[in-house]
């Protein structure tokens, strides 16, 4: 692949950092409590009130409230699964180490049925230690190389909900027998109280109907899920880990911003749609957080003449479903940055 020029004029990448971080810390400064962290445990919060309503809302026998309540449960799963998770793990809901962990357990092991440590492994240390490096961060583990491109976008998207707590059963064994009891016992109390409460208040009467409402709560916004981990990496510049270039432009060059949409917006947060250029090069930041610095990051990136990508979900939808076979089959080039590594 052809080198990438970044306009840099000899200036260091770490003092463009550092110039990018000063801007942004003085926003930080000037936020409130409530713009730093509480609009984004208000949104938590609000869907974990929401819950009880979504499943007295499948007792109906009128169908359109029942929807409604596959609906509210199902955009409330992916809220505190996806947008508390993802929180969490960053320890961006709260300044207390304690509080931070106990909101991680809640959020990835109850909600979510996966194991805290290789979330935490996975995404913080790998997937933004080394955005888009092959072998490490390159978000390899969305490629299903045997999946012909239509099962893939289409069909895929459906064995989220049961996958999940599979692998997170597989990944138990990278972690102490302690931690392990730990994980199983609180995924297990996820999905025993998600099965109990379809039975005993929204009136199932049978396990397969209750097992049957929980796939389709659990993968309501299952298709979205998939296809934005794909859009915002892969199809990007990727880079061999020992040439890799300076975080600022691992992440300008390796990353991309969707559109805001109101759903996903406040399913999956600002920091995994529209601000995820912002949340990668700040992954503490909340979502909140992550929408007010956009306009000074995006700003500073093309003053400095640096990529700042951003595309439709649609145009990458079809992008993708084009170019399948280069993207998600085909081993990735390598992006070389002449005098940047």
């Amino acid at each position: 692949m052809e080198p990438a020029g970044c306009g840099l004029a000899g200036r260091g990448a770490e003092t463009l950092q550092g110039e990018l971080e000063a801007l942004v810390q003085d926003v930080v400064r000037g936020s409130s409590w409530w713009e730093r962290r509480g609009v984004d445990c208000a949104i938590l919060a609000l869907s974990v009130l929401a819950v009880p309503a979504g499943f007295l809302c499948l007792r109906a026998e009128n169908v359109l409230i029942f929807a409604l309540g596959i609906a509210i449960l199902g955009v409330c799963h992916y809220t505190l699964t996806v947008k508390g998770s993802h929180l969490a793990t960053h320890g961006a809901l709260t300044e207390s180490k304690r509080w931070s962990r106990i909101w991680e357990l809640f959020f990835v092991e109850v909600c979510t049925g996966f194991t805290a440590e290789c979330a935490n492994y996975g995404h913080v240390k790998m997937h933004h230690g080394y955005t888009n490096v092959i072998g490490l961060g390159d978000s390899s583990t969305w490629r299903l190389p045997c999946l012909n491109r239509y099962v893939y976008m289409f069909l895929a998207p459906f064995l989220i909900p049961i996958i999940t707590p599979l692998v997170a059963l597989e990944r138990l064994r990278e972690v102490t027998p302690l931690t392990a009891l730990r994980t199983l016992s609180l995924i297990s109390l996820g999905l025993y109280a998600h099965y109990w409460m379809l039975l005993n208040v929204s009136g199932f009467r049978s396990p397969t109907s209750a097992l049957a409402c929980m796939f389709a709560t659990r993968s309501l916004l299952a298709h979205p899920y998939l296809h934005v981990n794909i859009f915002q990496h892969i199809g990007l510049p990727m880079f061999s880990r020992d040439k890799k270039p300076q975080r600022v432009h691992m992440m300008s060059l390796g990353v991309l911003n969707l559109p805001r949409h109101p759903v996903l917006d406040w399913a999956f947060g600002h920091s995994i749609i529209s601000c995820h250029v912002e949340h990668h090069l700040f992954p503490r930041l909340s979502d909140n957080m992550c929408l007010k610095v956009k306009p000074v990051v995006s700003r500073f990136l093309q003053e400095k003449q640096l990529p700042y990508n951003e595309d439709s979900y649609l145009a990458r939808f079809w992008l993708f479903l084009s170019r399948y076979e280069e993207f998600m089959v085909q081993t990735p080039p390598i992006t070389e940055l002449v005098g940047l590594q």
